[in-house]
């Protein structure tokens, strides 16, 4: 039996976007879309809309930002769409007033194999910690984060160069296709489940913050150079450079590495006239693009052109 569906569909940024563009080409019946309020952004603190508003209001759907999510005003509008399925991509926690209020539930795509990196920031940590593989996993909401029971999932190798970008722009793909078949089995009524253990991982994806995407010198390049390519090209690893007894954050878009022994301490800069170097513990980081303050984001070639670093110049 096909099952009449009523779909609202809740998330924020443009990988989000991506799905909800599948379901609605596929002539899904969207009765409503939940997307973050507007907040003020730029210099003029213009208010910005979500990238997902923006296409939702371009095709005409119907679209709420709740400030309170349990809000009665807010769970009221919902009940009026009449929704028998809810599906999330990039939004945020939901309680239980809302992700149970469905008949066929609420599912998720989660940007990695489930239940390898739970948390807010899968793609980053799947490259920062040298995965070969990543992937996307639809799976029903429940009470606790990314462990409802699995639906579906699908395997993505990451290349060698891999940036979180471009894992990001592959998960985008792949995710809005793998979405698209799970709606086409809870049409069809033929949705198998697993479950997922609670505590069957040790590779989680914590939020990324100052403090965790701060480069460690002391680590081993390989390491460093993967650590920047997954936080390439956000929030972007940085470091603090010190320069005439100052401290200025810089940011480290673009690296690569050489093994090679050397009497440098992790941090010291070697430079020449087109090239920046930083030693760290078995080797140095050739930067290839960064970010000085008050500066716009430059190839190192570029900066070296008009800029010099002090003597005594290094990061920490």
């Amino acid at each position: 039996m096909i099952k009449d569906l009523r779909i609202v569909f809740m998330g924020t940024p443009s990988f989000a976007v991506e799905v909800l563009k599948t379901l609605v080409e596929a002539d899904f019946n969207i009765v409503g879309v939940i997307t973050a309020p507007d907040k003020p952004a730029g210099r003029g603190r213009k208010l910005s809309e979500s990238a997902v508003k923006k296409y939702a209001v371009e095709v005409g759907l119907k679209v709420l930002q709740p400030t309170n999510l349990k809000s009665e005003a807010f769970l009221e509008e919902l009940r009026e769409l009449r929704a028998n399925l809810q599906i999330v991509v990039a939004f945020r926690m939901l309680p239980r007033l809302v992700w149970a209020m469905p008949e066929y539930g609420t599912f998720n795509l989660h940007a990695s194999l489930l239940p390898d990196y739970r948390g807010a920031a899968p793609i980053n940590w799947a490259i920062i910690k040298g995965e070969k593989t990543s992937g996307v996993t639809t799976f029903f909401i429940d009470d606790k984060i990314d462990t409802g029971a699995i639906i579906l999932k699908e395997e993505v190798h990451l290349d060698p160069g891999e940036t979180a970008g471009s894992l990001h722009d592959r998960l985008m793909k792949k995710g809005s296709e793998l979405v698209l078949r799970t709606v086409e089995l809870i049409s069809e009524g033929k949705i198998e489940t697993e479950e997922q253990d609670e505590f069957d991982t040790t590779k989680e994806a914590p939020k990324l913050t100052a403090e965790n995407t701060r480069i460690n010198w002391n680590a081993p390049a390989e390491t460093i150079e993967r650590f920047i390519r997954g936080l390439n090209p956000f929030p972007v690893a940085w470091t603090a450079l010190l320069t005439d007894g100052e401290t200025e954050k810089i940011k480290i878009y673009e690296a690569d590495y050489e093994r090679s022994d050397h009497h440098f301490q992790p941090g010291e800069l070697v430079t020449s006239k087109n090239e920046l170097k930083i030693a760290a513990q078995d080797g140095f980081l050739r930067v290839l693009e960064l970010q000085l303050p008050g500066k716009r984001k430059m190839k190192t070639a570029d900066l070296l052109n008009g800029y010099k670093f002090t003597p005594d110049a290094k990061v920490v």
